[in-house]
């Protein structure tokens, strides 16, 4: 099968930073296991994070967690989906990547792809919707009944833009987040923000203004630049979840307002095998029904053509680049 693979690190621009590769086809599936033939991916900070500093040694890696594909197989154990169906899916990172022809993935993790989307929009959703999703609603506790105000640091990117509709569409909260400029600012207010705040001026000072208390902060981007100002705004008893890598904080900073701290790891239930795993498959299936009502949005705004070395090295360029609004996505095998 065709892949798009890297063997060592180097930057985005490297000619050699990934691959087109011809490598073996996947094992026929087991267990719950279904063999998707993938007919997107899209490109996230995970995968440029890995190829810049998780060396293979000279062995091919093949990257990619985004997929929408078509099932061409089942495991023993596989019963949700049947061949034929279109799926779309995030992956797990202990497993070979959908950067490739076809791959292997649990069913658990994989839900129906929305029917009024094209196959490169649903590809741009997995991942992000996954990783918004857990955050507000498994980590923060944030249910309909909740009253006040939800801080997003990062509204125009991938799980920004996904947590910004979530938000919006299933609590009664103000959905409150941030931007820096005119474009990224007229993105999050279409996606259905109240208030837009910019987090490259002073966040407290504008935090205070709106008047709201926010007991919950999702911070999907610079969190430890911004982590004084985050534990100044948190409500008493509030809770901050992350997303980004801090290898230290001053979480003594919570205390005084007894506010908790929490991670989200989107990867957490396919590595582990949790007993709620299936969740990941049930909340992929109401963002697809929630699409389909018109009610939420893809968020892919950049095509890179077809799925090549060439095009995704373009995408984790795009992506460092610390400016990407939504999610660019590759389609198709040449």
């Amino acid at each position: 099968m065709k892949a798009v693979a890297y063997t060592h690190c180097h930057p985005a621009t490297h000619e050699d930073a990934l691959l087109d590769l011809i490598l073996p086809d996947p094992a026929p599936p087991r267990g719950h296991d279904l063999l998707v033939e993938v007919r997107a991916v899209s490109v996230n900070p995970v995968d440029a994070k890995l190829r810049s500093a998780a060396d293979p040694a000279g062995e091919p890696r093949i990257l990619g967690f985004d997929c929408c594909g078509v099932v061409r197989a089942r495991g023993d154990k596989a019963q949700l989906f049947q061949e034929g169906d279109e799926v779309y899916y995030a992956g797990a990172v202990n497993r070979p990547g959908s950067n490739a022809q076809f791959h292997l993935v649990d069913e658990r993790i994989v839900g129906r792809k929305p029917k009024t989307l094209s196959i490169a929009e649903a590809a741009a959703l997995p991942l992000t919707t996954i990783t918004a999703y857990e955050a507000l609603f498994d980590r923060l506790k944030i249910t309909r009944e909740s009253k006040g105000a939800v801080l997003i640091i990062g509204g125009a990117g991938g799980v920004g833009s996904m947590a910004v509709q979530l938000a919006r569409q299933l609590t009664n909260l103000t959905v409150v987040t941030t931007a820096s400029r005119p474009e990224t600012r007229d993105w999050c207010h279409a996606l259905g923000a109240h208030e837009v705040l910019d987090h490259s001026a002073d966040l407290v000072a504008q935090a205070r203004a709106l008047g709201h208390e926010i007991p919950w902060i999702f911070s999907t981007t610079q969190t430890a630049r911004h982590w004084r100002a985050l534990c100044e705004i948190i409500a008493p008893q509030g809770a901050l979840c992350a997303i980004d890598d801090l290898n230290t904080i001053e979480i003594g900073r919570l205390k005084s307002k007894a506010a908790s701290f929490h991670w989200e790891g989107m990867f957490a239930r396919a590595i582990y095998k949790t007993p709620d795993m299936a969740k990941q498959h049930l909340l992929l299936n109401e963002v697809a029904t929630l699409i389909e009502q018109g009610r939420m949005r893809h968020t892919m705004t950049r095509h890179l053509g077809r799925i090549n070395a060439a095009n995704l090295a373009t995408g984790h360029q795009l992506v460092e680049s610390g400016t990407m609004i939504g999610k660019a996505v590759a389609e198709g095998w040449e």
